[in-house]
């Protein structure tokens, strides 16, 4: 007997008998609803009801889109859109067959809202290309071809503050307040320089902004507030001993692509090969992790420790539906409705357990390391084998660095009151949180155990808590073995 499959249109459910590699589907032309999205409604609707059995193969793209009229490109779209969620995965050159739920990605819930933490997808694609005259190293490192000296490299990292900028532009909806951008400046030119740091950067950095805006949502004050945040906070840096200049930038109104704003920013700098923090990291080393939270000494507020990893997770499991309703613009209405601002919390409310209000700790600016790591640099030297920017991949980029090693983090910080919230608002999983957020550390050293204390030391000069978080031991493989407060042990 021909298995039977559920299908819907608006709001009816209608029962179709389908012949083997025959799949129907309800496509209303008439709907607001987009047919790529009424793919993705009704094929996971189907498998969450069983209809479609976990391993049960799909038909090809050709034939979806043959038996329903559709475009191909509609189809593979959607079907795209499914294996991103987690529900059905690609089989080389076989199809999607349907996932076995044991087998499916512990980022379900992240990437349901378009996001991959691991950016596995890029890497399965970059890993393939040219590693640079320094593989190994945090950062691809080129010959000087700016220069042409033998013995010098140049460095180029982009990067931005994500989707950070769109809590910045709810803050701005609700008080009429520009200033906000500032921290999402800072936010923009963090998250290139601390990747810098990681490869020993120790000389000029040339940074050039981009901002693309919606310009109906963003008049010429955002624009002005991210400049001058941006000016502003490299005058500070070079305050600090941070040789880090602006190389100008650009302002493009691209309406079609953001209803809010988007800020990245992009590095240039040379720098002497023997100087580059190669990410030789063995066995026997310690792990000392920098905090994210509290207040640096060359910081004016105290910091959450958020960073710019997570927002879009952040962002709606935190916030409430009434900024879905009021600012339709800053999701994209693709993402499932029960995974949109679907938190307990308005900007404005307190933190539980926390001094801050929930905006002002999901807004808290991104924390630089430049001070601490310069200074590490000319004191610690050579002694510093690897140094790793939690960022993407959050707890278990390490993973990708050194060769043959056991990463043991059994140490942590304390989980911080915002990471600590996002978990409970969510559900998410512990073992996916420390893959998505930094959890307490965002910077972390590798080094001779002794040397612990002049790290230890040297970051607490500057007013940021440091520890030895861990350390490293022999393996076949690449793994990291993460023990939390609680005692729970997560291994990646």
């Amino acid at each position: 007997m021909c298995p039977a499959y559920l299908y819907y249109q608006i709001n009816t459910i209608s029962l179709f008998i389908r012949p083997p590699d025959i799949m129907k589907l309800a496509i209303d032309n008439t709907s607001p609803i987009p047919v790529f999205q009424q793919i993705i409604d009704q094929l996971h609707f189907s498998i969450n009801t069983g209809e479609l059995a976990p391993a049960e193969k799909l038909p090809s793209i050709r034939n979806l889109a043959r038996d329903n009229g559709l475009a191909a490109n509609t189809v593979a779209k959607a079907l795209r859109q499914l294996e991103f969620r987690g529900v059905i995965e690609a089989k080389n050159r076989s199809g999607f067959t349907v996932a076995i739920a044991s087998d499916r990605s512990p980022n379900s819930r992240y990437q349901a809202r378009g996001v991959s933490s691991d950016k596995s997808e890029v890497h399965n694609v970059v890993d393939r290309l040219d590693a640079g005259s320094i593989p190994g190293a945090f950062c691809k490192i080129t010959e000087d071809y700016l220069g042409g000296d033998p013995e010098k490299c140049n460095i180029i990292h982009a990067d931005g503050s994500g989707t950070k900028s769109i809590i910045a532009y709810l803050k701005y909806k609700e008080t009429g307040d520009a200033s906000v951008f500032h921290g999402i400046a800072q936010d923009s030119i963090v998250m290139n320089l601390d990747d810098l740091l990681c490869v020993g950067i120790n000389g000029r950095i040339l940074i050039s902004n981009t901002i693309n805006r919606n310009a109906l949502n963003c008049p010429g004050e955002v624009v002005s507030a991210l400049i001058e945040g941006s000016e502003s906070f490299m005058a500070q840096l070079r305050d600090l001993g941070i040789n880090i200049y602006s190389g100008g930038g650009e302002t493009a109104d691209v309406g079609d692509l953001t209803g809010t704003v988007v800020v990245d920013s992009c590095a240039v700098a040379i720098m002497k090969k023997d100087d580059v923090v190669r990410n030789e990291i063995t066995s026997n080393l310690a792990i000392v992790g920098l905090s994210s939270t509290g207040q640096a000494s060359y910081e004016s507020n105290a910091n959450s420790g958020i960073g710019s990893n997570g927002l879009t997770s952040a962002r709606h499991d935190m916030l409430s539906h009434y900024y879905a309703e009021n600012y339709p613009e800053s999701f994209d209405p693709n993402v499932s409705k029960e995974l949109v601002y679907c938190g307990p919390y308005k900007l404005e409310d307190a933190l539980p357990n926390s001094a801050l209000s929930v905006g002002e700790a999901i807004l808290s600016p991104t924390r630089t390391y430049a001070p601490v790591i310069q200074t590490a640099l000319k004191e610690i030297g050579s002694d510093i084998k690897g140094i790793i920017h939690c960022s993407g991949g959050a707890q278990t980029k390490c993973i990708k660095f050194g060769r043959n090693v056991h990463f043991v983090k059994d140490n942590l910080f304390p989980t911080p009151p915002l990471f600590d919230a996002i978990q409970k608002a969510s559900g998410t999983r512990w073992e996916e949180m420390y893959k998505v957020y930094n959890m307490g550390h965002r910077m972390e050293l590798y080094v001779p155990e002794d040397q612990v204390d002049n790290l230890i030391s040297i970051a607490e000069s500057y007013g940021i808590d440091a520890k030895r978080i861990g350390h490293t031991e022999s393996s076949d493989i690449n793994r990291l073995t993460l023990t939390n407060n609680d005692g729970n042990t997560y291994s990646y």
